[in-house]
């Protein structure tokens, strides 16, 4: 077989890619092992504004002119719905959050999403003495769905090889790959947590940042936006909601936790006070970067690789783009923006 690109991994990154590669006519393989699942349990939201210190995030806008556009056209591709519209109340804890709220929304790059007025209508079980500040413009991408649908698409285009990727077994000659009777133009890493065992970018400075979630079922919840207090509830449909997230530096299985169980159980109850049922408990690893930029360039010595990862939390928003400046890197070149690139760890 002889492709012109090699994809190893299918989270967000290694989808948002291959789609580029589809628009532009490459042919291409993907090998997926399931063994990193952070974009299939993620919380899926999108939302431009860090809500502890009400201040942007970083390139939002520019992202997500190219996120919803994306999403949108993959569910008329495979007739399903990932995009759901979801505003955000941010509980307040004190008057002066309120007053820092009011400051926020001034500020160019924020008026557009911050509504400037304080919420206090008072919403059955949920806790919100200061009131809320509202966030519109907001929402929600099924990852889960997504990735699932994407799935079943390659396998029955015979585009997926569902096992590990062996590194030791790829021969580069800089001129092409070859690897278990495919030869291929380029590469593209995408997997993960799994750069860790990544020989050839395993030098760049991935930090594993894991993260719990609750599924609850609350019949008198009735909200249809997403809380933000100590944790996030975010609605599902039929009374289900999504609770997260912790964040554990250290432990890096991707088996749940009591202790996390019982971290998120306790915020919880800080801000619902309705009876609850936990009805799912999922762990995963977020691949993240200390400047909380993501990983994308050329590897310094072979020109062929390339890698497309370290998305964070905030994956639905920056995959898209990223994958497209990788792509107009990787076959225009195209100069990528200096705060994505690898090159700045050299």
């Amino acid at each position: 077989m002889q492709v012109d690109y090699i994809i190893v991994g299918l989270g967000l990154a290694g989808l948002a890619f291959s789609k580029e590669l589809e628009k532009n006519n490459k042919s291409f393989v993907i090998f997926e092992d399931n063994s990193q699942n952070s974009s299939i349990v993620a919380g899926g939201m999108y939302n431009p504004v860090i809500l502890k210190r009400f201040t942007p995030v970083w390139d939002a806008v520019n992202q997500l002119k190219i996120a919803i556009p994306f999403y949108e056209s993959l569910e008329i591709e495979f007739n399903s719905k990932y995009h759901y519209s979801v505003d955000i109340y941010r509980i307040f804890k004190s008057i002066e959050e309120q007053n820092n709220w009011f400051v926020a929304c001034d500020k160019p790059l924020l008026s557009y999403f911050m509504d400037a007025e304080t919420i206090h209508k008072k919403h059955v079980g949920v806790s919100a003495d200061f009131g809320y500040g509202k966030l519109t413009n907001t929402g929600r991408i099924d990852t889960k769905l997504l990735l699932e649908d994407y799935r079943n698409y390659l396998t029955d285009k015979k585009l997926l090889i569902k096992e590990s990727f062996e590194y030791n077994n790829l021969k580069n000659n800089d001129t092409h790959l070859k690897y278990q009777g495919i030869i291929a133009s380029k590469m593209v890493c995408c997997e993960g947590f799994g750069l860790k065992q990544n020989p050839y970018f395993n030098y760049l400075p991935m930090q594993e940042a894991k993260g719990e979630l609750l599924i609850i079922h609350a019949p008198d919840l009735t909200i249809d936006f997403l809380v933000k207090a100590a944790v996030f509830v975010l609605p599902l449909g039929n009374n289900y909601y999504k609770v997260g997230a912790t964040f554990n530096w250290k432990d890096t299985s991707k088996r749940p936790t009591e202790e996390g169980k019982q971290e998120l159980l306790t915020k919880l109850k800080t801000c619902i006070s309705v009876p609850f049922k936990v009805v799912d408990h999922v762990a995963g690893i977020r691949p993240t970067v200390k400047d909380r930029r993501p990983l994308v360039g050329i590897h310094p010595k072979h020109s062929n690789m390339a890698i497309l990862n370290g998305l964070g939390t905030r994956g639905v928003m920056i995959a898209p783009k990223a994958a497209k400046m990788l792509y107009k890197h990787l076959e225009q070149g195209v100069a990528l923006e200096k705060e994505i690139s690898i090159a700045r760890f050299l």
